[in-house]
């Protein structure tokens, strides 16, 4: 119970930091550009820094922010190991478009790391998260959903979006 009230208590700063950023509903009349998207991921960065949030980046150039530090051990996940995990999903201006609760009733989302059906910076954020930590993973389009968005629109083309993951549990090949 207290791991549940912990996640929803981290799930709830990270939405009031996604929607303290807001950026209103001129941003969605206009369609996005590859300068539009720098400019409002700039303008996001920018805001979490001044609220005092560390901000680090992947190689690839996935940037994420510790919420919550997890274990005392740290472990990372690898390339093959089976991930469970809980997160939320927003386009930058706070959207909220997935979630984990969607794919099972416990809210936990399993996959394996490097699956090619997933997000090139899901993946390569992924690894920057130790076992029962939360952390903020902000991805430019062209790690996610690029110039195309997806189908439907639900993201559109040249958005950054945001997930806020919650790593349960690493579990190596041989034990998946």
């Amino acid at each position: 119970m207290k791991k549940i009230l912990g996640i929803l208590a981290g799930a709830m700063v990270v939405t009031a930091m996604i929607s303290s950023c807001n950026l209103g509903p001129d941003i969605k009349k206009e369609p996005n550009t590859p300068e539009k998207e720098q400019q409002l991921l700039d303008e996001y960065l920018n805001k979490l820094i001044t609220e005092g949030h560390d901000i680090d980046t992947t190689d690839l150039g996935v940037y994420y922010v510790l919420i919550e530090a997890g274990d005392s051990i740290v472990e990372y996940p690898q390339t093959g190991d089976t991930l469970d995990v809980g997160y939320s999903g927003y386009l930058i201006d706070g959207s909220l478009f997935d979630y984990s609760d969607l794919y099972s009733n416990d809210g936990k989302y399993k996959f394996v790391l490097g699956d090619n059906q997933l997000i090139e910076g899901w993946n390569d954020g992924m690894k920057k998260i130790s076992k029962g930590s939360t952390v903020q993973l902000i991805i430019p389009s062209e790690f996610a959903y690029g110039s195309a968005g997806t189908s439907g629109g639900q993201i559109p083309p040249y958005s950054t979006v945001i997930f806020v993951v919650k790593m349960f549990d690493i579990r190596p090949p041989a034990t998946n």
